[in-house]
């Protein structure tokens, strides 16, 4: 099974040699169950010709806000609405979660209440799930079809089902602790508060939840189901 990974964003440059990019990250994730990965570099202009290049999809995180005015979006929101036509499965984590959302009707925004950073619990229909997180932009008005699957009194929709046909995750099941201590040290230096930084690397020694959601992930991409 092939699945298609869109890039919207690159990792850090100064970490990439230990972590990877992000499909990279995706691959580590995911792997051992027999998926084959292609990525395109959406970010940088490279498409697929269409939803039938890749048996499932998969839109990763970015730096750049869904709402923002890049030439590489209105495609991206044009795919992902050819992708649910073709009858694909598709999974959205973090920007990937937001463009999504905005490009079947709901809205994203910056999230008045600051950033989340580093491990994060989240009710998952009853239980408790932790995941590392890493945003200011949140959904703040899902699509109308958007179950919620994941909340936090912070993040109203912290991770959406669409009728068996999308699934996706605010939080980012694919970043290890390595990955949070990489972005704390390069991107959060001056853009997020240090109290929320020395409160994610407090963390970094607690275990997530992220082999259990990364599952949920590929049996979504196999089956269309994430139980």
């Amino acid at each position: 099974m092939l699945i298609g990974i869109l890039q919207t964003g690159r990792a850090p440059e100064e970490i990439r040699p230990r972590t990877g990019d992000y499909p990279e990250m995706f691959e580590r994730l995911l792997g051992r169950r027999g998926f084959d990965f292609r990525t395109w570099h959406v970010e940088g202009g490279a498409f697929p010709d269409g939803p039938e290049d890749a048996d499932a999809w998969l839109i990763t995180g970015s730096k750049h806000g869904a709402y923002e005015d890049h030439d590489w979006i209105p495609p991206l929101e044009r795919l992902i609405r050819e992708i649910r036509a073709a009858g694909k499965p598709l999974v959205g984590i973090c920007f990937g979660h937001q463009i999504i959302a905005q490009a079947l009707g709901g809205k994203v925004e910056k999230w008045q209440g600051g950033w989340a950073v580093g491990r994060t619990v989240y009710d998952w229909q009853g239980r408790a799930v932790a995941l590392n997180a890493w945003h200011q932009d949140q959904i703040t008005e899902k699509p109308a079809e958007a179950e919620v699957v994941a909340t936090h009194p912070d993040c109203p929709y912290a991770a959406l089902l669409y009728d068996g046909e999308i699934f996706t995750v605010q939080a980012h099941p694919e970043f290890d602790a390595e990955v949070i201590e990489g972005l704390a040290e390069t991107r959060g230096k001056g853009l997020v508060p240090e109290p929320l930084l020395a409160a994610a690397r407090d963390e970094l020694e607690r275990p997530t939840d992220r082999a259990e959601v990364g599952e949920m992930i590929a049996r979504f991409l196999a089956e269309r189901r994430i139980a």
